[in-house]
């Protein structure tokens, strides 16, 4: 892999470039160095708490970045684009934060958090807010429904300045035990996500990285839509998971000043 080709990067956020409100070293001046080199950056990230516009506002507040919301590529705005093509204007149950409902219902779907009938499919999400309530409501429509159901994304944790915190793998886990339903996952590892920045910006396979810090969907992602991967271990992969994991990036590196320092 030569990185003097790469003009299109597929950053994830958490983990990647910053935990919790603080940018990890070299995470701006890398972003920095590729708009001034001519190339671009999107930010593909599994937490669908945030709508784009969110992390537009987000990313200037907290981090001092200037972006534009087609930069992110959230597994919020995949679920939305998945649901949109699948069921158009049927009704869909969502469980997830307000900020992740509305970003569906902007979308122009039909998205209910009570109780209803018949919905089309019920849809999960990461949950902030997330309420017992909710759980049983979602585990009651999943027994008694034989609809499809979907997750925005399998990842277990999130990354905290602590350490991590139960992400929609893990809310999905609970409701799996407790009603037997598997979801299909939306986000990353899907090929999907990476598919969707070729298709809006042009670039081309050879010209894209994967940048992530975990293995089973940053690196997985890439790997399933065919585009090479950097993984940095500045958050859940370690060196010791790169043993027993099929997961192989293309390189390894300590943190976002290293791949600056590649570049």
């Amino acid at each position: 892999m030569n990185l003097s080709d790469k003009r299109l990067f597929l950053f994830d956020i958490d983990g990647t470039l910053a935990v919790g409100d603080e940018l990890l070293p070299g995470a701006r001046e890398l972003l920095a160095e590729i708009e001034r080199r001519g190339g671009t950056s999107l930010f593909i990230t599994n937490n669908s708490t945030r709508s784009r516009s969110h992390y537009v506002k987000r990313f200037a507040e907290v981090f001092g970045l200037q972006t534009e919301e087609r930069q992110f590529v959230t597994a919020s705005y995949v679920t939305a684009r998945t649901l949109c093509d699948r069921y158009g204007t049927q009704t869909i149950y969502a469980q997830g934060t307000q900020s992740f409902v509305e970003e569906l219902r902007s979308f122009g779907l039909q998205i209910v958090t009570e109780l209803v009938d018949n919905p089309a499919c019920i849809v999960v999400g990461y949950d902030g807010e997330l309420t017992y309530d909710k759980l049983c409501s979602t585990a009651e429509l999943l027994q008694r429904t034989d609809v499809p159901f979907y997750g925005t994304n399998p990842d277990l944790r999130c990354p905290a300045p602590f350490g991590f915190i139960p992400d929609c793998g893990a809310i999905c886990g609970m409701l799996t035990a407790t009603t037997g339903k598997e979801p299909v996952y939306l986000g990353k590892p899907a090929a999907r996500m990476a598919e969707l920045c070729l298709e809006e910006t042009g670039y081309n396979r050879e010209q894209t990285l994967v940048v992530g810090d975990r293995l089973y969907t940053d690196i997985a992602c890439g790997l399933a839509a065919g585009i090479d991967t950097c993984l940095l271990l500045t958050g859940e992969a370690g060196l010791d998971d790169l043993k027993t994991t099929r997961f192989q990036p293309d390189l390894v590196l300590d943190d976002p000043a290293a791949l600056l320092a590649a570049l």
